[in-house]
């Protein structure tokens, strides 16, 4: 069977689900706990995902952010010719999904690593050519609902949020050691949080006292103070801070344009590329992307030639992005900031563009 005759044929078909309101910023609180290690993991947008990226067809798949292995294992569970790569920097998470995935045997690989070593690791496994690739940019229920960790304002508990706890700086240090302007745009770049600079003032000021912020409930109770409280039914007023650190304490930006130009490049043709993302920074860098790879130019319009990389790579196939339904959002809370975007490799080699496009609605 030809490469061509492997194709998917859902490439028009399209979900329609209402519209979700992002409401919770990737939000670090939930109504219930999910309960850790021996909870339910439930993958987000999973019918969405398997139809995107259809791996019934067989082949190689890579999910570099695999998590605790839900969107993995149904990959798995679809074919018995598929092979599963999953990466992830957390150990802990690695190790689970490592324990759920093992009926599978050598269909599934694991790699602690960023989901931006995607290339590295398909070398070092010495594997090529996926038929698609997954980039699910949430944080797992497991980092959420382990205190230790320090990802959420649930618990009282160091202020951590370090994806790999073994390395790297914690949140805590960086509000020890940033000065006061930095945290301020930390805090109103990462979290869109208008109140900003009264937060990073606040936390200085307690800074100077001999009295520095090091665990979730002082933040989150500064951040309460300095910003208001909330009302009934609306997100706690610490929610975009949180993001906002987490953001920058795991550098989960940088990189993410590169990341998904790389993966798009690492495709079969008619291989498919999926990415999750939560907050409005994440969605707005893979829109861009895919945008520019589809052939989008973005160059002022007196310039005779594409000066911005755009070129023919890809053709989109979510011209919106899809959301959670109605139903996803009541079973699980933490979905319903979800925005999936999905593309389809064209060709092995994308053609640059000498003249502007119109615009991808």
């Amino acid at each position: 069977m030809s490469r061509k005759d492997q194709r998917p044929k859902t490439k028009d078909q399209r979900p329609k689900h209402k519209k979700i309101f992002e409401r919770d910023h990737g939000a670090v609180e939930m109504a219930a706990p999910l309960g850790g290690m021996g909870a339910p993991h439930r993958p987000v947008l999973l019918e969405e995902t398997l139809q995107y990226l259809a791996p019934e067809r067989g082949g190689l798949f890579v999910d570099c952010t695999v998590g605790l292995g839900g969107h993995s294992e149904a990959i798995l569970k679809s074919s018995g010719e598929t092979r599963v790569i999953g990466m992830d920097l957390d150990l802990a998470a690695l190790a689970y999904a490592r324990e759920r995935l093992a009926p599978f045997g050598e269909r599934f690989r694991a790699f602690q690593t960023n989901f931006r070593a995607i290339a590295e690791v398909l070398e070092e496994a010495n594997e090529h050519g996926p038929n698609g690739i997954l980039v699910d940019l949430g944080v797992s229920s497991l980092q959420f609902d382990s205190p230790e960790r320090g990802f959420s304002f649930r618990f009282d508990a160091p202020l951590d949020m370090r994806m790999d706890p073994a390395t790297g700086t914690t949140a805590a240090d960086l509000l020890q050691q940033l000065p006061e302007s930095e945290i301020a745009r930390i805090i109103f770049e990462y979290g869109e949080e208008r109140h900003s600079r009264r937060i990073a003032r606040r936390i200085v000021e307690r800074r100077e006292q001999g009295k520095p912020i090091t665990t979730t409930t002082e933040l989150a109770d500064l951040v309460r103070l300095a910003a208001g409280g909330h009302k009934r039914n609306q997100i706690h007023p610490a929610t975009r801070t949180f993001q906002a650190l987490r953001i920058a304490v795991n550098h989960e930006l940088e990189g993410l344009g590169e990341f998904v130009e790389s993966a798009v490049d690492l495709l079969i043709p008619y291989g498919r590329f999926v990415g999750i993302s939560f907050h409005s920074l994440e969605d707005r860098i893979l829109k861009r992307e895919l945008r520019r790879l589809s052939g989008h130019c973005e160059c002022p319009p007196r310039l005779p030639v594409c000066k911005c990389g755009a070129r023919e790579a890809v053709e989109v196939l979510t011209r919106r992005p899809v959301v959670p339904g109605e139903r996803e959002v009541e079973e699980n809370p933490r979905a319903r900031s979800a925005k999936l975007r999905a593309v389809e490799r064209i060709g092995p080699i994308g053609r640059p563009i000498n003249s502007h496009h119109e615009e991808i609605s």
